[in-house]
């Protein structure tokens, strides 16, 4: 028997990382882990694992993310995880960069937040998981400045639906991690002009 036996438990970016990890320790305990992600050849890599059920899904799609939710009769946990992290400064940032970052980072949360709330609350619970990071508004961090404002917006979201819905049996929290070694994190590293110095900063 496991803590979490019967849950219906929805992630996104499930295909590596942080939102691999989650889901198999998920399904470790006993959950019916939806894993979605938009890379699908990196998402098939979790079929082998027991009460693993995968899905392509783009989630800055706002009619790929509504069909989904269509198809969904219930669940108990939504864990956003679908990020990107954008090096530099505000100098470095052209729109286009903001605009991706915000869109991937906040907006994807807003769409399946609103997606998804619905079911949630017609069966009165319901846990959302947002992930953030202690870039944010908890510290500023160098050469950080779009993700930490997507970080940022991502805790102020979370706590306007945590305060609106409590009542509803609504719980909805955010993680906000410190750097984690993710092949996210190693891409980043081999990308610079000097990784090993790099890799020795973490």
């Amino acid at each position: 028997m496991g803590r979490l036996d019967g849950k219906v438990i929805v992630l996104t970016a499930a295909a590596q990382g942080i939102g691999r990890a989650a889901a198999l320790a998920f399904a470790r305990e006993g959950a019916k882990v939806i894993a979605t992600n938009i890379n699908e050849s990196k998402l098939q890599e979790l079929e082998e694992y027991p009460g693993i059920q995968i899905r392509t899904l783009d989630v800055t799609k706002k009619k790929q993310i509504d069909q989904f939710a269509n198809e969904i009769e219930r669940l108990d946990v939504l864990f956003n995880v679908a990020g990107f992290v954008h090096h530099g400064t505000i100098l470095d940032c052209e729109e286009k960069d903001w605009d991706f970052s915000m869109n991937l980072n906040v907006r994807s949360m807003y769409l399946m937040i609103k997606a998804f709330l619905p079911k949630m609350l017609a069966q009165k619970s319901g846990n959302i998981i947002n992930m953030s990071s202690v870039a944010s508004s908890i510290k500023g961090v160098l050469n950080r400045c779009v993700y930490s404002a997507t970080k940022a917006a991502v805790i102020g979201l979370t706590k306007s639906v945590a305060t609106d819905f409590i009542q509803q049996g609504i719980r909805c929290n955010c993680v906000c991690p410190g750097t984690v070694d993710t092949p996210s994190l190693q891409e980043r590293i081999q990308a610079r002009p000097n990784p090993e110095e790099v890799y020795l900063l973490f």
